[in-house]
């Protein structure tokens, strides 16, 4: 079986591939990337590699894997070229080629720098997840994380991407060249303004005139992002290998939904994303609250509780009816009525939308996989609707759910010695070895961790009995699967 590189392009047959690459050539890497998992290769680099494809241009991407090796190892023997399988009700491929080399942080630090110093670089993006941006509760930089501390205290090469980005740009500041744009993908709320201060708050430890000038001239636009994008399996591998006769190392899934909102701030110079799908506004917020509360929320919901019932994907949770009962109850009663959409948004019809994508056959969306990071995701995703809806007055029981499902979720990791994928998971696993089955006792466990709950809110009363009830009705499900039992926290006129 013939592998996937530029030499092997031209045997490919009946299948779009990158007609800007050649062995000859490749366009010049205009932007970095900062994470190149499956999600950046399945949306960010499609969108790169849909404006050469049609437009041309020097938008070649160099990725940076801040820790791992596994993208590195598999794509540098592909010249960075990867397929894309798009999974709807028809199965669509395509070679991408946007990509063209992958570094590793620790490995290759000199030649990362290179390249975010080169004039050719004009912009730097990240997926990096929501931990990555080492920010504290208030959505600002923690000067207090081991890691910041390290960057700011040693003078050889930083381990996180704060710390590179701040190195490169103070020597794009003597070099005299205009800082790179900084575009962050991940789903943090206003994730362009809060990169930007984390980046000048950074730098104000090590140079204040390095801090006043990146304030003055940093660009950090705000972005929206959204595509289901499931890990690769070995089963997309051998499809792969099927349909295009090629062996691909990691090819990459997601559905055939994919949106990307970006803040209508970029320079000049940057790649025109707006003609090939994505879209330029002023209310990036709007369109974010719209995702974090309609999508991600209910995403994370559907994860806590289906593992704790024994559910394996996405697909499977959208064929309980008591689940999906109680998450259009969470919907309709407690998010929707929690923000203001944009105006150029239809919620009822944007949030069935996503109860569609989720029932999509062909996306074996692993719930345990987004479960992941759960102390990090549900400040973003259910703490923020839970503070909103308790001052205005709105039901919060079914966010309660979610809450204590993820705190249980927690404890059935515990109990069954299976790894938590948390930055404080040595917390939640001494929280969870502190519990005793007393729903009361257990949440004011939970609750002391104040990277999730705020102490305001660990405080309200209606908050905690919420909580706590919720707790109890799950506590069952904590040893057995089947006990899951959401009818009593439906109302009877529910659909189930």
């Amino acid at each position: 079986m013939q592998p996937l590189n530029v030499q092997t392009l031209n045997n490919i047959n009946e299948f779009s591939v990158p007609n800007y690459r050649t062995a000859d050539n490749k366009p010049e890497s205009g932007i970095v990337h900062l994470g190149p998992g499956a999600f950046f290769r399945g949306h960010q680099a499609w969108y790169t590699h849909q404006v050469m494809q049609k437009l041309g241009g020097d938008w070649g991407i160099t990725c940076v894997s801040m820790r791992s090796t596994g993208v590195c190892d598999a794509l540098s023997p592909q010249d960075g070229l990867y397929t894309l399988a798009v999974l709807d009700a028809q199965t669509s491929y395509e070679i991408l080629g946007s990509i063209n080399e992958v570094f590793v942080a620790g490995s290759h630090h000199q030649q990362i720098l290179d390249k975010l110093t080169s004039p050719a670089c004009k912009l730097v993006s990240m997926t990096i997840t929501e931990k990555g941006y080492c920010l504290n509760n208030k959505g600002e930089l923690d000067l207090d994380n081991v890691e910041i501390k390290q960057d700011l205290s040693a003078n050889n090469q930083p381990v996180t991407a704060i710390g590179l980005l701040v190195s490169a740009l103070a020597i794009r500041k003597n070099q005299g060249l205009k800082p790179f744009t900084v575009l962050s993908c991940d789903n943090l709320t206003d994730n362009g303004k809060k990169l930007k201060a984390a980046i000048v708050k950074f730098a104000n430890q090590v140079d204040e005139s390095l801090a006043l000038w990146l304030d003055d001239n940093l660009i950090s636009p705000c972005t929206m992002v959204d595509s289901i994008t499931p890990a690769t399996d070995d089963a997309l591998r051998a499809q792969v290998q099927d349909k295009l006769e090629i062996q691909d190392n990691w090819p990459i899934k997601r559905e055939a939904f994919v949106q990307w909102v970006i803040e209508d701030t970029l320079p000049a110079d940057c790649p025109k994303w707006s003609e090939v799908g994505a879209t330029l506004t002023s209310d990036v917020r709007g369109f974010e609250n719209a995702k974090l509360r309609l999508l991600n929320c209910p995403h994370s919901t559907l994860a806590y509780l289906g593992v704790l019932a024994g559910i394996e994907t996405v697909y499977d949770a959208m064929q309980n009816p008591e689940l999906v009962a109680l998450i259009q109850q969470l919907i309709k009663t407690e998010i929707i009525p929690s923000f203001v959409a944009p105006k150029e948004l239809d919620v009822n019809a944007y949030s069935q939308a996503i109860l569609d994508r989720f029932r999509n056959p062909a996306i074996r969306h692993l719930l345990s996989q987004i479960a992941w990071d759960g102390s990090q995701k549900l400040p973003m995703r259910i703490i923020p609707i839970v503070e909103h809806n308790l001052k205005a007055g709105i039901g919060i029981d079914y966010l309660s759910v979610a809450l204590a499902a993820w705190c249980l979720f927690c404890r059935k990791r515990f109990i069954e010695q299976e790894t938590l994928v948390d930055p404080l998971a040595d917390q939640l696993f001494e929280i969870a070895k502190n519990c005793v089955d007393d729903a009361n006792k257990d949440v004011k466990q939970f609750l002391t961790l104040e990277a999730v709950f705020p102490p305001e809110l660990a405080k309200n009363e209606k908050f905690v009995s919420s909580l706590t009830n919720a707790y109890q009705v799950l506590l069952p499900t904590l040893r057995n699967a089947n006990a899951l039992d959401l009818t009593q926290l439906l109302p009877q006129t529910a659909e189930v």
